[in-house]
């Protein structure tokens, strides 16, 4: 900004300035008098010529920055000591003096400053809220497994003691004290997140918290002790075994759950987990604290006290948690474990898969009786030196899994998002817990089914000695962490052997106390302080990679995760013969409560030998992968978030923003009435003199000449900066339309007819007819149902029919290549249907559920109604007209 009343050297960055005569305050036209004592909190800039003459205009010398409170008065003296005083003061004319103003710089705080402050202070509440509800658990938890230790410290004295007091102190060892730091802690929070406002300080607490780390430290040093005593007096005494399976954990005050069954091994690893969550939390307080509040040099010390502590314990935690002795003496050590799907005797098995240093262990859980500690059954195992992984010329022909039909896998979405809200809506009205289990049972239950028959991607490992085993798993990226992980193992000189009967059960009975992955990753396994992760749009931009040392043809493909697995969403175009790929093309990913996103970075095969047998697809080599948490503070903004991801010395800069689910959903009419996008499809086709618009006939055309065997059309995301150009192309009519289509990608270009149908400011079969939609689809009667549907064809207005009963057969063309293509009808019902049917913005409010739940019903049904229509005998135009002279129009 460049004022010229005070001269061409003013400074730029000013966001308000005005000039005030040295020594007198504000007149009241003036516009300080409009700003508050509180907002003159800017600071005083003293402008003073040099050599000023007459009327001509100082120039900026050494500026002084000083608070509001210390500005300049009369007598003042600058730095240097030069003193000021008013101008002319007696001085003959001409004579070299100082013309002195003070200019007085008001931070003048903007509306979205304010507004970005108040998120600012609003997060921090968020965040400690979260996390003070979470500290009410963890002192709950550390109640539940001090309150046995009073009872047997009392009969460790008797003559029938159930423990010794050596194995109380050495169980319990240092429990006490956490409780109380954490009590205190709690205590002394939970006032100040009550009375919230800019003036709480609570970065003391955090210090003080951080600084007490030293008992964590004593607790982790007996870790592996106290876990070893544990496990020996359960075995040696069955008061005591009963005792430690069930330990009682109050709920949170708020909760209608009284108490939840929890085992001491459990429990006792809780402590280790809380420093690592508070670290989190220090992280994210630090993100939205200025720069400039009394808290943050508190809590950037705390974090790095916490950081410091973490990286000390770790190294001494994951030995104790993955090492086990064979009886040869050697030692063995856990790596890597997780739940994979198997394919045995034709069907899908889930595995509990362990990899040891020397051995590959795959195992499933044991049904036990209620009580009994439980144990894993090892269905076989392979020595790292006898595994090898076949490549796909030496791999013989196998039966190709079949995937299980979508219709199938998106009716168990239906069903775990209705579950999950009607969990929701007991815990909202204080619900009996025994119904909420209920619910949450059937939940698992649906969720433990989609894991199971969701993956697709084989990973076959071959036995030199015999046998080889298949995997099915969700994610490439997963798929290459197993592998490399199994490769880097391979490297060091390993022996061949095989496991006595007692060997093996010693190796699968320790699989229990050293396993890292507890549950099934499914949503019903979480912690209700466990974040619920994103719903909406994702916004990717993949710029560039570098860092390749030699030329490649080179694509990336990004991952989500999704209902407890990850799933590839979009991929780039290939850039040929390179080392420094820029692609920047942006993508829409749609997030179905996700809370990572990976890209993967491929070389791209086009030796059509290297065919995998199990999926007979070509099999492109990852160059590079990496992985990010998508923290909603971050993503959550209207701006790009630009990011580098490293990757084996490969770094990829993207940019991301996301955009929530409830404004994603808003049709916003065109205010003009020329293009075709935002434009009603009545006022386009009388335009054009057309039954069909131009832009979904042309769209079509592209799609069915070069489009229709491409795996995932109008699944995958086209680029958005083609998307962009296109959607301009048909707006403004160009006559190199044409020209255009022919060379664009052929998902921009069904990215494109996707945006027009997404864009009309009414949904194709409109506003009026939606509730009649819903209500017929959901009718039982299939004679009924035939009635009401082809009667609300039959009501819609004669362009959206025409366009509707076109766009169907063409859809229904494209699910005639499932084979090649992957798309069913059921896939493109589910691109499509809330396309086509969600409601313009007016309408949707009393349609739409929550953002978070995007698998609703409405969307579903949606869903269901575009999918009768695809699945019914194709329909006519001329015959629904004529059969409108037996039915009323009426709806």
């Amino acid at each position: 900004m460049h004022f010229p009343s005070l001269g061409p050297n003013t400074p730029t960055h000013l966001e308000a300035a005005w000039t005030l005569p040295f020594g007198r305050t504000p007149a009241p036209s003036h516009p300080l008098q409009d700003l508050t004592p509180s907002s003159r909190t800017g600071v005083a800039v003293i402008a003073f010529g040099n050599k000023g003459l007459g009327n001509q205009h100082p120039t900026w010398g050494e500026a002084t920055l000083l608070p509001w409170q210390q500005r300049p008065r009369q007598s003042s003296v600058l730095p240097g000591g030069a003193s000021l005083r008013r101008d002319g003061g007696g001085t003959p004319n001409r004579v070299i003096q100082w013309r002195v103003n003070i200019v007085i710089l008001v931070q003048v705080q903007r509306h979205e400053n304010q507004v970005e402050a108040g998120k600012g202070l609003e997060m921090r509440k968020l965040v400690l809220s979260g996390f003070l509800a979470s500290e009410e658990i963890y002192i709950n938890q550390l109640e539940a497994l001090l309150l046995p230790m009073k009872p047997l410290k009392a009969t460790a004295t008797t003559s029938q003691p159930v423990l010794t007091i050596q194995q109380i102190e050495t169980i319990f060892y240092k429990i006490q004290d956490i409780y109380e730091i954490h009590k205190e802690f709690y205590d002394n929070l939970c006032p100040k997140v009550q009375q919230w406002d800019s003036q709480v300080t609570m970065g003391h607490l955090f210090q003080k918290l951080a600084s007490q780390l030293g008992v964590y430290k004593a607790f982790v040093d007996n870790y592996k002790v106290a876990l070893e005593t544990a496990e020996k007096c359960s075995q040696s005494n069955n008061q005591f075994q009963k005792i430690s399976e069930e330990l009682k954990v109050k709920g949170p005050k708020d909760s209608k759950d009284s108490h939840t069954s929890v085992t001491m091994e459990a429990l006792l690893y809780k402590p280790i987990d809380r420093v690592t969550r508070s670290t989190l939390v220090l992280h994210d307080l630090l993100k939205h604290t200025p720069v400039d509040h009394p808290d943050y040099p508190l809590l950037q010390d705390a974090l790095r006290i916490s950081q410091n502590f973490l990286s000390s314990i770790n190294e001494d935690i994951d030995p104790r948690r993955t090492a086990v002795t064979t009886p040869k003496g050697e030692t063995r050590q856990l790596v890597k474990d997780g739940f994979l799907v198997e394919m045995s005797e034709s069907s899908r098995k889930l595995r509990h898969v362990f990899l040891f240093t020397d051995v590959l262990l795959c195992a499933k859980l044991k049904k036990t009786s209620a009580g009994k500690h439980q144990q894993y059954d090892c269905k076989w195992y392979i020595p790292l030196a006898d595994l090898v992984f076949p490549s796909p010329e030496e791999s013989e022909a196998s039966p190709q899994v079949h995937p299980f039909p979508d219709h199938e896998l998106e009716d168990m979405k239906v069903k775990i998002s209705a579950l999950k809200s009607e969990i929701q809506k007991e815990k909202a009205n204080k619900g009996q817990s025994r119904a909420i289990e209920r619910l949450k049972k059937k939940m698992f239950e649906n969720e433990f089914l989609l894991l199971l028959n969701s993956p697709t991607i084989p990973f076959r490992i071959h036995n030199r000695n015999g046998k080889s085993y298949l995997f099915l798993l969700s994610s490439d990226y997963e798929r290459s962490e197993w592998r490399e992980a199994i490769q880097k193992l391979q490297k060091k000189d390993l022996q061949a052997f095989v496991l006595s009967s007692v060997e093996l059960q010693v190796l699968t009975g320790s699989c229990f106390k050293l396993r890292t992955v507890h549950n099934i990753p499914v949503t019903s396994n979480k912690d209700d302080d466990e974040s619920p992760g994103l719903y909406g749009f994702l916004h990717v931009i993949v710029h560039s990679a570098k860092g390749f040392k030699q030329s490649a043809n080179l694509y990336c493909t990004l991952e989500v995760d999704s209902f407890g697995y990850f799933v590839s969403k979009a991929k780039t175009r290939v850039f040929r013969d390179t080392t420094e790929p820029k692609w920047d093309e942006e993508f829409e990913i749609e997030l179905e409560g996700s809370q990572s996103l990976r890209i993967l970075c491929y070389e791209k095969c086009y030796d059509k030998t290297k065919v995998n047998k199990d999926n007979n697809e070509i099999v492109d080599k990852i160059m590079g992968k990496g992985q990010i948490q998508l923290d909603p503070q971050t993503v959550e903004s209207k701006n790009w978030h630009t990011d580098v991801i490293e990757m084996n010395g490969i770094k990829v800069e993207f940019s991301m923003k996301f955009t929530s689910r409830d404004m994603s959903l808003k049709r916003t009419p065109s205010k003009k009435q020329t293009g075709v996008f935002g434009v009603k499809i009545s006022v386009v086709t009388k335009r054009e003199r057309s039954k069909v618009p131009y832009i979904v006939r042309q769209c079509i055309e592209e799609v069915e000449k070069r489009g229709i065997e491409e795996v995932g059309i109008y699944r995958i995301s086209g680029v958005a900066t083609d998307i962009q150009a296109l959607k301009a192309v048909f707006d403004a009519n160009n006559k190199d339309i044409l020209l255009m289509l022919s060379d664009m990608d052929i998902n921009a270009i069904a990215g494109t007819l996707k945006l027009y149908f997404r864009e009309l400011p009414e949904p194709l079969l409109t506003d009026r007819l939606y509730p009649a939609f819903m209500e017929g689809i959901a009718l039982s009667d299939p004679a009924a149902k035939e009635n009401c549907m082809m009667h609300l064809l039959r009501s819609l207005p004669d362009p959206n029919l025409i366009t509707f009963l076109f766009l169907l057969e063409h859809l229904k063309r494209v699910a005639e290549k499932e084979p090649i293509n992957k798309m069913s009808l059921h896939n493109l019902a589910t691109v499509f249907g809330p396309t086509l049917l969600r409601p313009s913005e007016v309408e949707s409010k009393a349609h739409l559920t929550s953002a978070a739940d995007i698998w609703s019903h409405d969307v579903m049904a949606q869903v269901q109604v575009l999918l009768y229509y695809l699945q019914h005998p194709p329909i006519s135009f001329a015959e629904l007209k004529r059969n409108t002279l037996y039915f009323s129009t009426d709806v």
